[in-house]
């Protein structure tokens, strides 16, 4: 914590999610799609390599095909030793044709788990039923959300599926294989005011993956070999705009 990289009193979000290192390396359109990839080089700064001492770049290719706009990662691992993966995003959702009073969510996910206080998860979890007695069509005004969940249900392309409902739109955010749990962000008070917002974070693990993973709470942590690739997309599709 004394390097410098992370703000505030513990790293809920990373140290990467402002840094200004990114550079564009592809920029292209077809016939089908349009899409723009950026490459931070993470091995390239000493004060990072301190925090996270794992060589290695990340490849972000946003891809709008269809309709949908696919969020594609790719991370390297150029180090010597297997990396541990414990990345995530932080993407805001909004409806236009109704309030957060009217919203329903369904959440493709079987697990929930128990946090701390400190909205960490303590190794304890509960059927996503007993959290939301109706996944598949849960009313969001009647939840304060800060929750995490694992267990994602797969569909036959092996995808999971996360959906926002109002009157006629809807987002609807599937996730690939790799990503192996999602936290729901969608506070009652709401942010400076403004409630009329949900976050659907695809993870690659829960949070504090790595070091439940080092005490025999979480068994998904992923690694990558060395000099190998780890890939993973999520997808946004709207409807009803």
């Amino acid at each position: 914590m004394t390097l410098g990289n992370v703000r505030g009193a513990i790293p809920i979000h990373g140290f990467l999610s402002t840094t200004d290192r990114w550079r564009v390396i592809e920029a292209k359109a077809d016939g089908k799609s349009a899409w723009l990839t950026s490459r931070l080089e993470f091995f390239k700064e000493p004060a990072w390599m301190k925090q996270f001492p794992f060589a290695h770049t990340i490849d972000i290719t946003y891809r709008l095909q269809d309709g949908v706009l696919e969020v594609r990662t790719k991370i390297t691992n150029m180090s010597a030793e297997p990396m541990p993966v414990s990345v995530g995003f932080h993407p805001y959702y909004r409806l236009t044709d109704s309030t957060r009073e009217e919203w329903t969510i369904s959440v493709g996910a079987a697990k929930h788990w128990i946090l701390s206080p400190a909205k960490i998860p303590t190794g304890e979890t509960e059927a996503v039923e007993k959290f939301f007695p109706n996944p598949n069509s849960a009313v969001l005004k009647d939840y304060d959300l800060d929750d995490v969940f694992s267990d994602l249900v797969r569909d036959a392309q092996n995808r999971a599926h996360m959906m926002v409902k109002g009157k006629r739109q809807q987002l609807e955010i599937m996730l690939d294989p790799n990503w192996r749990s999602i936290v729901i962000w969608s506070p009652l008070a709401g942010v400076e005011g403004d409630r009329n917002f949900i976050a659907f974070e695809p993870m690659a693990g829960i949070t504090d993956a790595m070091n439940l993973a080092q005490k025999g709470l979480y068994k998904e942590l992923q690694s990558i070999p060395p000099g190998a690739r780890w890939e993973a997309s999520f997808w946004i599709k709207p409807g009803g705009f």
